[in-house]
């Protein structure tokens, strides 16, 4: 008898400790809502509060970003602090960094406002808006303490996602694999951001097929669920005042509809108030999070009746920050066309070197901004325990090798003008492009360039271009611009300028942002004007209408982060050009040089408020008979052609002389995003062999200043600035619209 109620006790003191460890499993369900899914962290964090353990996690969109971080081990206190610091606009649009780019790729990307796919000459459009090579980026960075984690159940909590192929529609589990890539595929947005390949399926937001994974959840085992619902509503009509606002409400439909079988599903069913919201609101994070939290808190008593451990806090223990590592190996796959070579060389990858994010980042920053790959994904896989890694890497060789890119423009030079360019990539060699813009409106003018890329080792260019515009300038510019206001009588002419060059060069880089090259030139010059006679016949007076021969070096230096409002960095330029024939239509060549620098620095002290300071010089060497190339200032812009600078006070080309140095000091207030109020001063001397005369050193001839205001614009530049000068007593106006070509 006793030994029969021993075994009854001992019975039943095991099941009791069975039941005890046996606790039922939570699991947590967030849905997608773009930047609305942030309020998943708020709710995290009364969860968190609470001590509610979490035993498995679903996700979709943003829900996938939030819980899959989440599950690989972060706090929600962290994740506030991820995505406070997180530039969104940055990290959508792809925005790489300037330094990132060779001097070819940067004059490329600030020269187009639209790029479409023209292979075949059949144009058509990206698969999405962005490439989302940043988001995978900061996925893969952020879940690097579990790269080593195949199977998503392995994670600190269990986790899986969802994302929709795009070929069949269906829902498709992703709960294995890359977990960057795999929120990185969930949470790319159509037509925002381009679909990702895994396993030989295309895949794009999961919202589209199965925004609330409730159902795949209770399949793997959750006895109890909170979801967290960030969907839109529908709206009423007044609310619906364009396509956009009406496709959105279209596509709610079913998932609104969904939501009918799959809130009974719920066993604490969270919905934070996110009308005030889009799904690009990011900038208003906090709020969107606090959302999250005031939701939570409102079924705190729901929260609370569920069944874990209140007397054990749960607390998380902070993720371990990697921030030194070194990569032991690399392994490709996909890069079918370009070499191991070229990777590695864009990488900058020395083995069992110290190496960090920020290294990893500027490399992997170098292959994208060469628009070869579609994108790139990686995995830092570690292989011992001493802090070594193999860097795999899955590259997407992108498919477009024919390019249409379009861009506007209007100046008070140039005027008005629509440029039309082709790009054809890999014509001749795999890491070749050959460009040629077409520029239309009251000057026509064309580009023509060929690169061939060779990374850090000599790379070979060829250049082509015609130029050409009219300007009525004062006839004392022509005459060194000394004493501008002393010529009685009519002053001006409308002068012509017609520019044809081309160019065989080689250059070499050093850290993207250090060039040094030297090449052939070729040029031909025709500066005339129309005149009237006594009779009213056209004459034309020729001013020179040569062909000239010249050998030049160059070096540059550019770690601006913006070329037209940058806010901090250095710029250097120098050239030398050394002419050695003309056709000499003048009668009157000799060999000459022209040598020319530039300094600027930018630098931005306080929040939004940024100076720049920049100085420069240029001067002939020989031959005082050839005129046309010597220094013309005046005017505001970029990119002008020969010697031709901008000088605040002064109409284009009013002042000239061989030789010149000018100095000038910007301020720029950014009173919101991307709009600037710029005050600018500037001072110079122009005379001929102002180095031989010493007038360099001399209190300046002329100053100028100027205030204005910028936008910067898809389209480029949009600026307007009001420039006087006190020697003059005059002021003029200056405007310009798009990027300068």
């Amino acid at each position: 008898m006793h030994r029969f109620l021993a075994f009854l006790f001992f019975s039943f003191t095991l099941i009791g400790f069975s039941q005890e460890k046996e606790e039922p499993k939570i699991g947590l369900v967030l849905s997608g809502g773009g930047a609305k899914g942030l309020a998943h962290i708020g709710v995290l964090k009364v969860l968190e509060e609470e001590g509610v353990r979490i035993d498995y996690i679903g996700g979709t969109s943003m829900g996938a970003i939030i819980g899959g971080l989440y599950a690989s081990g972060y706090s929600a206190k962290e994740l506030d602090s991820i995505f406070n610091g997180t530039n969104f606009d940055v990290l959508i649009q792809d925005n790489l960094p300037r330094r990132a780019k060779t001097f070819y790729e940067k004059e490329d990307a600030e020269k187009y406002a639209i790029t479409l796919p023209f292979d075949n000459f059949d144009i058509s459009f990206p698969t999405g808006l962005f490439k989302g090579q940043n988001i995978y980026n900061l996925m893969s960075r952020l879940t690097m303490h579990v790269s080593d984690v195949n199977d998503f159940s392995k994670l600190p909590i269990p986790f899986f996602c969802v994302a929709a192929n795009v070929e069949t529609g269906e829902a498709v589990i992703l709960d294995e694999g890359s977990l960057a890539k795999a929120i990185s595929a969930s949470g790319a947005i159509p037509t925002l951001l381009s679909p990702i390949k895994i396993d030989d399926q295309l895949l794009t937001d999961g919202g589209v097929a199965n925004n609330y994974p409730v159902e795949e959840l209770r399949k793997r085992g959750a006895d109890i669920i909170i979801g967290v619902d960030v969907q839109d509503s529908l709206v009423k009509r007044e609310k619906l005042r364009n396509v956009f606002e009406i496709m959105s409400q279209i596509s709610n439909f079913r998932t609104i509809n969904d939501m009918k079988e799959k809130i009974p599903l719920t066993d604490v069913y969270i919905k934070p108030d996110i009308s005030p919201f889009s799904v690009m609101s990011f900038d208003e994070g906090n709020a969107i999070i606090d959302s999250g939290r005031v939701a939570a808190l409102q079924k705190l008593s729901e929260i609370q009746k569920l069944p874990y451990n209140k007397n054990k806090k749960f607390e998380r223990e902070s993720v371990k920050k990697i921030d030194t590592f070194n990569i032991s190996a690399l392994t490709l796959q996909g890069n079918n066309t370009y070499p191991r070579a070229y990777v590695q060389g864009k990488l900058k990858l020395d083995y069992d070197e110290p190496y960090n994010f920020d290294d990893l980042n500027i490399g992997l920053n170098n292959l994208s901004a060469t628009g070869n790959f579609e994108r790139i994904n990686y995995q830092l896989i570690p292989e011992d325990g001493n802090g070594n890694y193999v860097l795999a890497m899955q590259m997407e060789e992108s498919e477009n090798k024919m390019l249409l890119r379009l861009g506007l423009h209007y100046d008070e030079l140039y005027k008005s003008a629509a440029l039309v360019n082709l790009t054809r990539k890999s014509l001749l060699f795999t890491n070749d492009v050959a460009s040629v813009d077409l520029i239309v409106g009251d000057n026509l003018r064309y580009n023509f360039n060929y690169y061939l890329d060779k990374g850090y080792y000599w790379s070979i260019g060829v250049n082509s271009r015609y130029n050409t515009f009219d300007r009525n300038i004062d006839f004392n510019a022509l005459s060194k611009g000394e004493e501008i206001n002393q010529l009685e009588g009519n002053r001006n002419l409308d002068v012509n300028f017609k520019d044809f060059t081309n160019q065989l060069y080689v250059e070499t880089l050093f850290q993207q942002v250090f060039s040094i090259g030297a090449g052939l030139e070729h040029k031909y010059l025709k500066f005339s004007s129309t005149t009237f006679n006594e009779a009213n016949q056209n004459n034309e007076l020729i001013f020179d209408n040569s062909h000239y021969a010249s050998t030049f070096g160059y070096v540059k230096f550019d770690s601006y982060d913006n070329k037209y409002f940058p806010t901090r960095g250095v710029s250097f330029t120098g050239d030398f050009h050394l002419y050695l024939y003309s056709s000499d239509y003048n009668d009157n060549f000799a060999e000459f040089s022209i040598a020319k620098g530039a300094l600027g620095y930018a630098v931005t002290p306080f929040n939004n408020l940024t100076t720049r300071i920049s100085t420069e010089t240029g001067f002939k060497i020989g031959n005082d008979g050839t005129e046309v190339l010597d220094f013309f200032l005046g005017g505001y812009g970029n990119d002008f052609i020969n010697n031709i600078k901008p000088f605040y006070g002064y109409d284009f080309l009013s002042l000239s002389g061989d030789s010149y140095i000018k100095a000038q000091l910007e301020v720029d207030y950014q009173i919101f995003r991307k709009n600037h109020i710029i005050a600018s001063a500037n001072i110079s001397n122009v005379e001929d062999r102002i180095y031989t005369t010493g007038n360099w050193f001399k209190t300046p001839d002329f100053t100028g200043y100027a205030l204005g205001y910028g936008i910067d614009t898809f389209m480029g530049p949009l600026e307007v600035k009001y420039t006087y000068s006190p020697e003059i007593k005059e002021s003029y106006w200056f405007f310009s619209l798009g990027f300068w070509f």
